[in-house]
C-alpha cells in the first residue's frame, strides 16, 4: 500500500549480539501482538508502541534470506515476500540512540498467490476462464458478475484450472474474480479480470445491389456489444470483405455474372460473432461475348452471341447512323434485324436478370454493303461509246461500271455517279452492271445488270450508180442487225434522203447541175451510228431552159440559150437530111453556118460539166427561112407601072415585094404560085431599093434577101443598071450581086 516503507533483502548471516551494555538511550524491545498475511507477497505485523521509539525495523526471515522493512508505527507490513511461504518475523524499535534488540519472533505464512487468469469468450453467451496451477493451492474460487451490476453473480469452486460460464448475455462486459485456497480453506490473493462476451450475429441483414457500379450496400440491425462489423461476400473464386463500425457497409468490385454468399460478422475485443445466415446475392450478368454479325443476301442482319451466366434474357440494340434505333428482346442467343444497304449499324447486346442490366460490352459497328445503282441509264454517245449515269447511292465511295460481251469486259472506275465506256464494239449487246464500293464493306455483288446495245456500226458506201438524170442508187455493206439505213445527199441545193433496211436505196428528183456529198447512217432502237465516209456526187448539168434561134443570113443562124446549172461548155447541133451544123463553146450563144434555106432542122444541145458529165437536151425543131428568089428584074408596064419578076425557089412560096424610094415606098404581094408582081402608079425619076422576100407564116418580112437598087427614068426603054451594093446587118454582112434591069 501507498506510504509503505522500503524493504531491503540481506543474503548474510545475522550477527551474534553480545551481552554488552546497551546505551541507556536505546528504546525498549517491542512485543509482537500478531503477524498475519493478507497478500501473497506481504505479512502484516501488529505490536505495541515503544516509548521513545521513532521507527521500527521489521524483519521476515526465510531460511538464510531475510527482508527488512522500516516503518514508523504499527501495523507494519513487510513486502516482497514469496507466496505460501513460512517466515519468522521479528521487530526492533529505533530512535536516535540506536535500535533495540529483536523482539521475540512470530511465525507467519504468506497466503496463496492469485491465479493468473486467461479469459476468452468462445461464444456470444459464454466466457471461458483458465489459469495455471498455483503453488500450495487446494482449490480455486471463481466468481463472475456483470460489470454494470445488473443481474446476479455466478460463483464456481473447482480444483481444476479452467471452467466455462454459460448462458451469459452477448456483448456484455463481465467482471471475473478468482483466488486459490489452501487445504485449510485459507483464501489467497484474488485476481480480477474484466471480459466482454463476444457479440451476437447481427439480425435483419439486407443487401441492396447497385447494378450500375457493381456494388452492394449491406445493412443490418446493431448488435449489443459489437464494436466493428465485417461483411464478407464470397463465391467460389473470390472473397470480398468490408469492415465498418456502423450498421451498413458497401462491398465494391463485385463481378458480373457471379453469385455471392453475403454474411455479416460482429466483432468486439472478446472476439467475433458467428456469421449471419448467408444472403444469396446474384449480380447482373456480364456483357455477352463472342458477338458475331452476319448479313445474308436478303438484307437481314443475324446477330448472335454466347450465353452468359445468370442471363435470363437478352436485348440487342441496333442503331443506324441516321439515328433510328430498333431492338430485339429474346431469351435465345441470336436476333434478326432488317437492314438497309449503305448504312452503318452500331450494335450492342445486353443481358438481363432480376439484378438488372449487364454492363455495356463492346459496341460493334457493322457497315452493310453500299446500295446498288439500279436506276442507271445508258445513253449512246457514239457507236463505240456509252455514257452511263445514275443517282448517287448510300454508302458508296467509288463505283465500277462493267460492260461485258462475249469478247471481254470493259471497266470504268470513278467516284462520280457517271462513267463513259469507250472503245466498245458497235452494234453489240453489252451486259452493263454498276457496282458500288466502300472501303469498309467492299463491293455490293448483288447489283442487277441491264443489257444495252451500242449504236449501229457506220455503213460503208460501196457504190453509187446513176440510173437516170435525177435518179441515183447507193449501195453499202450492211453490217448491223435490225438497222435502218438513211442515205443523205447534201449540197447547196438542199438535202435529199432515202431510207432502206437492206443494203441499197434510191434517191430521185435530184436537181441537175449540183454537187452533193453523199453519206449514210444506220439507225436502230439503240441509237444512231456515226455517218459513213462521204462520197462526192455530181449530177449532170442542167439543160438550158430557154433556147433562141435567130437566122442572121440565109446560111448563118445565131443560137443563144440561158445558162444551164452545172454546165461549163455547150455543144449545139442543127441537123437535117441535107447536113449538120455544130458548135462547141464556153459561151451561151453560138453562130452556125452552112445553113440551108427552107430546111427543117432538129435542134439539140449538150451541156457538159467541168468533170465531163453531159446532159443531152432536145428542143423544138427549127425551120430555116425560105430561100430568097433569084433573077429579080424590073419591067415597065406603061408610063407609071413596073413589074418585078423573079425566079421562085419553090413553087408554092409566096413572096413579098418592097420598093423603097425617096418619093415613096411601094409594096405588092402576088398570089401564091406567081413569080412576078406589078406595081402601078410608081413615080419615075427616082432610085428604088427593091427587095423580094418569101412571105412567112406569121406575115413577117424577112430581111435576109439582098436589096437591088434601080433607077427608074421617065424616058427610054431602059430604066437603068443596078449597082453593086453592100448591106450591113447587125449580126452579119450580106453581099448583093450585080443586077440588071431590062
Amino acid at each position: 500500500p501507498a506510504g509503505r516503507p522500503h524493504s531491503t533483502l540481506h543474503r548474510a548471516q545475522l550477527p551474534n549480539f553480545s551481552m554488552s551494555v546497551i546505551s541507556l538511550l536505546a528504546p525498549d524491545i517491542p512485543v509482537i501482538d500478531q503477524a498475519y498475511s493478507k497478500l501473497s507477497n506481504s505479512i502484516t505485523v501488529e505490536w505495541r508502541a515503544v516509548p521513545g521509539a521513532t521507527s521500527y525495523l521489521l524483519t521476515a526471515q526465510d531460511g538464510d534470506s531475510f527482508i527488512e522493512t522500516t516503518v514508523t508505527n504499527s501495523p507494519g507490513t513487510v513486502t516482497g515476500l514469496k507466496a505460501a511461504t513460512l517466515y519468522r518475523i521479528t521487530i526492533r524499535s529505533i530512535n536516535s540512540g540506536g535500535r533495540s534488540q529483536p523482539s521475540p519472533s512470530r511465525k507467519a505464512k504468506t497466503v496463496l498467490a492469485a491465479p493468473i487468469l486467461s479469459v476468452s469468450s468462445p461464444s456470444c453467451n459464454s466466457i471461458a476462464v483458465s489459469w495455471k496451477a498455483v503453488y500450495m493451492a487446494a482449490g480455486f474460487s471463481v466468481s463472475l458478475m456483470r460489470s454494470d451490476g445488473l443481474g446476479r453473480m455466478l460463483k464456481e469452486n473447482t480444483t481444476n484450472t479452467s471452467l466455462i460460464f454459460t448462458d451469459l448475455d452477448p456483448g456484455t462486459l463481465y467482471t471475473i474474480k478468482a483466488y486459490a485456497w489452501n487445504v485449510n480453506g485459507m483464501p489467497g490473493d484474488d485476481f480480477t479480470y474484466n471480459q466482454r462476451t463476444s457479440p451476437k450475429a447481427p439480425a435483419d441483414v439486407q443487401v441492396a445491389f447497385n447494378s450500375g457500379t457493381l456494388r452492394a450496400i449491406v445493412s443490418w440491425m446493431p448488435t449489443e456489444g459489437a464494436l466493428t462489423y465485417s461483411v464478407i461476400a464470397s463465391n467460389r473464386l473470390l472473397k470480398l470483405k468490408c469492415n465498418t463500425s456502423s450498421t451498413s457497409c458497401m462491398v465494391p468490385s463485385l463481378q458480373c455474372g457471379s453469385e455471392y454468399s453475403v454474411f455479416v460478422i460482429a466483432h468486439n475485443d472478446a472476439g467475433s460473432s458467428k456469421p449471419t445466415v448467408a444472403v444469396n446475392l446474384r449480380t447482373i450478368p456480364c456483357a455477352p461475348g463472342s458477338i458475331s454479325i452476319e448479313e445474308d443476301e436478303t438484307g437481314i442482319l443475324l446477330v448472335s452471341w454466347s450465353s452468359v451466366n445468370f442471363g435470363r434474357y437478352y436485348v440487342v440494340f441496333v442503331k443506324s447512323d441516321d439515328g433510328l434505333e430498333v431492338h430485339c428482346n429474346t431469351s435465345h442467343t441470336q436476333c434478326h434485324f432488317q437492314s438497309d444497304c449503305g448504312f452503318t449499324y452500331f450494335i450492342s447486346v445486353f443481358a438481363y436478370n432480376k439484378a438488372g442490366q449487364s454492363p455495356l460490352g463492346d459496341v460493334f459497328n457493322y457497315t452493310t454493303a453500299p446500295c446498288c445503282a439500279s436506276d442507271f441509264s445508258a445513253v449512246v454517245v457514239s457507236s463505240d461509246t456509252l455514257q452511263v449515269t445514275w443517282s448517287p447511292v448510300r454508302g458508296a465511295e467509288t463505283y465500277e461500271t462493267r460492260a461485258a460481251d462475249w469478247t471481254g469486259v470493259v471497266l470504268c472506275n470513278d467516284t462520280a455517279p457517271a462513267c463513259t465506256l469507250s472503245a466498245l464494239r458497235c452494234s453489240t449487246q453489252y451486259n452493263i452492271t454498276v457496282y458500288s464500293f466502300s472501303e469498309v464493306r467492299g463491293s455490293n455483288k448483288s447489283c442487277a445488270s441491264k443489257y444495252v446495245a451500242t449504236a449501229p456500226c457506220s455503213p460503208e458506201i460501196k457504190n453509187i450508180s446513176k440510173d437516170a438524170l435525177s435518179v441515183i442508187s447507193m449501195y453499202w455493206q450492211s453490217n448491223n442487225d435490225e438497222a435502218t439505213y438513211i442515205v443523205t445527199a447534201r449540197g447547196e441545193a438542199g438535202l435529199w434522203h432515202c431510207t432502206s433496211s437492206g443494203n441499197s436505196c434510191t434517191i430521185i428528183n435530184l436537181p441537175c447541175g449540183s454537187v452533193f456529198s453523199v453519206s449514210a447512217i444506220a439507225r436502230s432502237p439503240a441509237g444512231q451510228s456515226l455517218p459513213s465516209y462521204s462520197v462526192p456526187l455530181e449530177t449532170a448539168p442542167c439543160c438550158p431552159n430557154d433556147l433562141t434561134l435567130t437566122q442572121v443570113t440565109q446560111s448563118v443562124t445565131n443560137i443563144s440559150w440561158s445558162v444551164g446549172m452545172g454546165a461549163q461548155t455547150y455543144v449545139t447541133t442543127l441537123e437535117s437530111p441535107k447536113g449538120q451544123a455544130k458548135c462547141h463553146t464556153l459561151q451561151n450563144y453560138c453562130l452556125l453556118g452552112c445553113i440551108t434555106c427552107g430546111t427543117n432542122y432538129t435542134v439539140s444541145l449538150k451541156a457538159v460539166s467541168e468533170t465531163g458529165l453531159t446532159s443531152s437536151c432536145t428542143y423544138q425543131g427549127y425551120s430555116s427561112s425560105a430561100c430568097c428568089p433569084s433573077g429579080v428584074k424590073l419591067y415597065r408596064l406603061g408610063n407609071n407601072g413596073i413589074r418585078v419578076h423573079w425566079r421562085a425557089s419553090e413553087e408554092m412560096t409566096t413572096y413579098n415585094t418592097d420598093l423603097y424610094g425617096s418619093k415613096g415606098n411601094f409594096t405588092c404581094a402576088p398570089h401564091s404560085g406567081l413569080s412576078h408582081c406589078d406595081i402601078t402608079e410608081i413615080p419615075c425619076g427616082d432610085v428604088y431599093s427593091v427587095v423580094v422576100t418569101p412571105a412567112t407564116a406569121k406575115g413577117l418580112k424577112l430581111t435576109l434577101c439582098p436589096k437591088n437598087i434601080y433607077s427608074v427614068t421617065c424616058s427610054g426603054s431602059s430604066v437603068g443598071m443596078g449597082k453593086s451594093t453592100e448591106y450591113i446587118n447587125s449580126k452579119s454582112i450580106v453581099f448583093i450581086k450585080h443586077v440588071s434591069i431590062i
